[in-house]
């Protein structure tokens, strides 16, 4: 037997496209902005005055290439930056606006001319929902409190009248709302327990006004800390919407020297998987603590933080988390989001980090010059699975294999929209060989399949300013119908896309 032929007989695919209940949130291919580095300023903002094509200082371009990925909520405006941010700094005449100090990143001055007014204009551009991260680690309850009002009452207020006075009459609709970040570190090294307190008596005063209903956020776990989401289900349990969970992948697994964006060899490659697959043990162990405080599964968990975190690229300032992205990291973001799927019955949000300039971005840019990262290119593949019905699925699969270690060499995800198309992501992990997956769909009848696909001759290939098109999705060929089942042919190192009617 070739080894085609064992290859096919080991790489083996069940679809059930029966219906099923889960509905994969398209809030899962959310986005997560901060006050750090050129994220904001030079990402999204230039200002009215800049040649770069803007609309009221909004970029142009990035407006577009985010609209064209559906992305569903974008989360500001931060990360740690969010608790040390008062809002009311970032009102009124832009010149009037008191400067600060960015002691978290890099220590620059933020001129305060990107705040409320401008975010949401923002996302109204971007035709997305605000995800506002409020400051409980050095903000007060009133001032958590007043910023809900501001943006959300349509009454006679101090608060809305001040909002009217800044140029807005109708109040915004703001559901998402996050009640402190990171509390357990950066956004003030609370223990569990007097988190859980300051929730419940921040969350008391954000108010719902009017027909606007906050989706409430409570600062969750970070990485394997089950403590945290023990004791915050156990003490703060239904007033809260939602739970956050932060997971960074380190290539190295060492914070100190976090390893290369672009100069790594198979080794770190292999364990850098490895490290993002951890994601997966999180998840079910995050969720079984939450289902035995919330079995109806009504709380939310939100993984608001997640990607690849490298070292900074070379002569960068470090405070500003700059990082190249290359094929390695679009294999990465297609794995998670895989693996937020099979969770979407807990899994309600996901917000990778951060959306331009700053760690594993989706959108590079340099003065007028923009490209797009081969992560973006994943959110472009996936988009079709936002708001669609969970397919289960199950897969047996090869290894793939480095230094007497073990992984496996595909992930997948399915999902049925809603004319009825279904949609099959697959990655093929290992930077060597093709493979040759039998696939069977169960309860339907297929009848013509495509693809998309997106790799590159190299595992560190990515797209620069001189070279933006080294990384980009193209037309897959090798996906064949015959007899009822789906053969696929799925190249080495590789994130491909099947549509099937």
């Amino acid at each position: 037997m070739g080894l085609t032929s064992q290859l096919t007989a080991q790489n083996k695919l069940v679809v059930n496209a029966d219906p099923v209940k889960t509905t994969i949130s398209r809030h899962i291919y959310g986005h997560f902005s901060e006050h750090l580095g050129h994220c904001i300023y030079g990402g999204y903002w230039v200002g009215e005055d800049s040649p770069v094509p803007n609309t009221r200082g909004i970029r142009n371009d990035v407006v577009k290439a985010l609209k064209e990925i559906q992305i569903p909520n974008l989360r500001w405006p931060g990360g740690c930056f969010a608790d040390e941010y008062h809002w009311m700094d970032g009102i009124g005449p832009r010149a009037q606006r008191p400067k600060m100090v960015n002691t978290h990143w890099g220590g620059v001055v933020e001129d305060n001319s990107f705040g409320t007014h401008e975010f949401l204009d923002l996302c109204e551009q971007l035709g997305c929902e605000p995800y506002i991260s409020g400051n409980l680690g050095s903000g007060s309850v009133e001032e958590m409190s007043k910023w809900v009002e501001y943006i959300t009452f349509d009454g006679e207020s101090p608060m809305a009248n001040l909002r009217r006075q800044n140029g807005r009459n109708e109040p915004w609709k703001v559901k998402f709302w996050g009640v402190g970040n990171e509390s357990w570190g950066c956004g003030g090294n609370m223990t569990p327990d007097h988190y859980a307190d300051l929730y419940r008596r921040y969350a008391t005063y954000c108010r719902n006004y009017g027909d606007n209903r906050l989706y409430k956020i409570a600062c969750g776990a970070n990485e394997a800390d089950y403590n945290w989401t023990e004791t915050v289900m156990k003490n703060v349990g239904g007033r809260m919407q939602g739970l956050s969970l932060h997971y960074y992948t380190i290539p190295t697994g060492n914070w100190g020297n976090k390893g290369s964006a672009t100069r790594f060899d198979e080794s770190e490659y292999f364990n850098t998987l490895a490290r993002t697959l951890f994601m997966e043990e999180l998840l079910t162990k995050h969720s079984t603590i939450m289902d035995r405080y919330d079995p109806q599964k009504r709380i939310g968990l939100i993984t608001d933080e997640w990607g690849i975190w490298t070292n900074v690229e070379p002569g960068t300032n470090p405070g500003f988390l700059y990082q190249q992205n290359t094929l390695r990291d679009a294999i990465l973001a297609a794995v998670n989001l895989n693996i937020f799927n099979a969770h979407a019955d807990r899994v309600k949000m996901a917000n990778i980090a951060q959306t331009v300039n700053v760690l594993q971005a989706l959108i590079l840019t340099e003065n007028e010059k923009m490209l797009l990262t081969p992560t973006y290119w994943v959110y472009h593949l996936y988009k079709v699975h936002q708001d669609a019905t969970l397919l289960p699925l199950s897969l047996a699969c090869n290894k793939y294999e480095l230094n007497g270690k073990q992984l496996d060499a595909i992930s997948a995800s399915a999902s049925k929209d809603n004319s009825g198309k279904i949609h099959i992501t697959l990655v093929n992990i290992d930077p060597n060989k093709t493979q040759q997956i039998e696939t069977e769909l169960r309860g339907t009848t297929a009848t013509k399949v495509s693809g998309k696909i997106l790799t590159a001759g190299k595992i560190n290939d990515y797209n620069s300013f001189d070279n933006p098109n080294t990384v980009e999705v193209t037309d897959f060929k090798g996906a064949k119908l015959s007899g009822g089942k789906l053969n696929i042919a799925l190249p080495a190192k590789s994130v491909v896309l099947i549509e099937i009617e």
